[in-house]
């Protein structure tokens, strides 16, 4: 079986409030290594994702977009590595030694990555949100390869 094989699960939020339970389910079932890449447009819920990630994940601090820092740490039920790549350059992203937080004992988040998409791990989790109306967003989570793939299955059995 290819370890890259993508699963999707399609997911409509309607509120800010749906969008934290998506991420809460994330978070409920997220174990060291995991790779989650965050896309979507100016607005679309990005950080709020993140935050309700984080809160989930059992970080206490406020997490807010790490912009000009790159890469926030924090401490929580495992460690977050929350980055944001969308002021860098794809060269400046490679010399940045992504994979010591892609390969290590927490969980990153990484938004904008389809900017590195080169340096993603091939398996990974990629969300993608679309804002569909004022408080409406479709969100569309794509897993690359296992245990990603699952999650994803479990994720539309739960929701689908």
């Amino acid at each position: 079986m290819d370890n890259n094989v993508e699963t999707v699960f399609t997911y409509r939020s309607y509120s800010p409030q749906d969008t934290e339970q998506l991420a809460a389910a994330i978070a409920a079932v997220s174990t060291a290594g995991l790779v989650i890449g965050l896309d979507g447009d100016l607005g679309a819920g990005k950080t709020a994702f993140s935050q309700g990630y984080a809160r989930y994940l059992g970080v206490e601090d406020i997490v807010s977009s790490p912009t000009f820092t790159i890469i926030k740490e924090y401490k929580g039920r495992l460690p977050l590595y929350h980055m944001d790549v969308y002021r860098i350059s794809f060269q400046e992203a490679d010399e940045l030694g992504l994979d010591e937080y892609f390969y290590g004992q927490g969980v990153c988040l990484v938004e904008w990555s389809s900017i590195i998409q080169e340096l993603m791990p091939p398996r990974h989790m990629h969300i993608h949100m679309e804002t569909t109306g004022l408080d409406e967003r479709i969100i569309t989570v794509t897993g690359i390869g296992e245990p990603y793939g699952e999650l994803c299955r479990d994720l539309s059995q739960k929701w689908g």
